[in-house]
């Protein structure tokens, strides 16, 4: 499978990544060991997690991904021929989750070292390839919210500097090889990269875990240009929108068992805007001879601002078809067709 640098951090990653988020709330650890171990197998060497996984986060589940991962890196070994990424979360409040982790977390210096440390321990390695900020801990537009038009007064959150001088800590000690954002800003995005222009022995940036698939491309407006202009590329997290760009609820199909079944709060991706959408990119899948999926993450592995397509599944044959998509390349008349709809129907789940 193609490789690709994680913007100027020297580290080389699959252009498909295995996303974990549903190990231990929807799949088993056995499960879990299975996926990892066909994803290696079949050319991935990329595996993303956080502490807070799985997805939809509780307390009674709080850490449980990574320890699944732990275990596995502790039969299998070969801990090099791999690369691990995790995530400190962000401050629970701002994602309207009860204070559980650290006691109502921040990106101090105190809390990121603590958190990454146990990471490692959880994941039994000495090292993360990239330690990633889940969230901000400012007031930002992030998982589905829009309409930031005026700014708290007595707003306050840990300075940029000290964030980045926190992961010159963990680079220097070896705990971390590189450090990136998760669901951030233009503005976020540009203050991390001056403080590394401003002082270029401490580390970059590396990369932006944000969302993008067909129901939203509003990564494009604003941060695709900073991804290729200062070469800090995307790690596209939700390319099948929470499995709805698969098809399986289309014409108001509710599967057992899946995700929008199981979780009320999972919301984002049903807007009956976002429906429509789904019909015309399905008939666009049919006429090229492409499964909804096929066409969905191809789409999205082919943006030249992406580094890595994350992609999630909870059974074996989702595994196989969505690490299959590495070999669909989208032609012209295709992506035309796609854009079509886009200028139609334009974000309609952000």
């Amino acid at each position: 499978m193609e490789q690709r640098e994680l913007g100027k951090s020297g580290i080389m990653v699959s252009k498909i990544c295995l996303g974990t988020m549903t190990w231990g709330e929807q799949n088993t650890e056995a499960q879990a060991h299975e996926q990892l171990d066909y994803a290696l197998a079949n050319g991935v060497n990329f595996i993303d997690t956080a502490e807070m996984y799985p997805v939809p986060p509780c307390q009674e589940t709080y850490t449980r991904t990574e320890q699944y991962i732990g275990n596995w890196i502790k039969r299998r070994g070969r801990r090099d021929d791999f690369v691990l990424a995790s995530k400190v979360a962000g401050p629970t409040g701002a994602n309207n989750l009860d204070s559980y982790i650290r006691g109502g977390n921040d990106f101090s210096r105190a809390q990121i070292i603590e958190a990454c440390e146990a990471s490692l321990k959880r994941l039994n390695t000495d090292y993360l390839d990239l330690y990633q900020l889940h969230w901000p801990e400012r007031q930002v537009n992030f998982f589905g919210r829009l309409g930031v038009s005026a700014l708290a007064e007595n707003e306050r959150f840990t300075p940029i500097n000290e964030i980045v001088d926190t992961m010159g800590e963990l680079v220097k000690q070896g705990k971390i090889r590189a450090f990136g954002l998760s669901n951030e800003t233009p503005w976020g995005t540009m203050r991390y990269l001056n403080r590394h222009e401003a002082d270029p022995a401490l580390p970059r940036a590396a990369s932006v875990q944000n969302p993008y698939n067909l129901l939203n491309r509003s990564y494009e407006v604003g941060m695709s240009e900073i991804s290729l202009r200062e070469n800090i590329p995307l790690l596209a997290y939700s390319p099948l929108a929470f499995g709805v760009l698969s098809g399986k609820y289309r014409h108001g199909a509710m599967p057992e068992n899946s995700r929008l079944a199981l979780f009320e709060r999972f919301k984002r991706y049903t807007k009956p805007q976002g429906f429509a959408a789904v019909e015309r990119y399905a008939k666009i899948a049919e006429d090229a001879g492409l499964s909804l999926t096929a066409l969905s993450l191809a789409f999205v592995t082919g943006r030249a601002f992406v580094a890595s397509n994350i992609i999630g599944a909870t059974t074996m044959e989702q595994l196989r078809e969505n690490i299959a998509s590495a070999e669909v390349v989208l032609p012209n008349d295709v992506l035309e067709a796609v854009d079509a709809v886009h200028a139609e129907i334009s974000n309609p789940c952000p």
